[in-house]
């Protein structure tokens, strides 16, 4: 059965958020079968469905 993982974060300026996300994204799908869900728009995003599937190529930009 494939994993799913939600990436959800709740707005505002963090360094080395995007680094964090693409990490746990490369190690995610070098060690386990999973899919990636993006939810937009912080927890309003995930009140109201607003996600989407995101693709292998949307983490491992070189």
């Amino acid at each position: 059965m494939k994993k799913r993982i939600g990436i959800l974060t709740s707005g505002g300026d963090c360094p080395g958020l995007n680094a964090a996300i693409r990490g746990l994204a490369k190690s995610s799908y070098a060690m386990f079968d999973c899919e990636f869900v993006g939810i937009h728009n912080g927890y309003r995003g995930l009140i109201d469905g607003d996600y989407y599937e995101m693709i292998k190529s949307d983490f491992l930009v070189s």
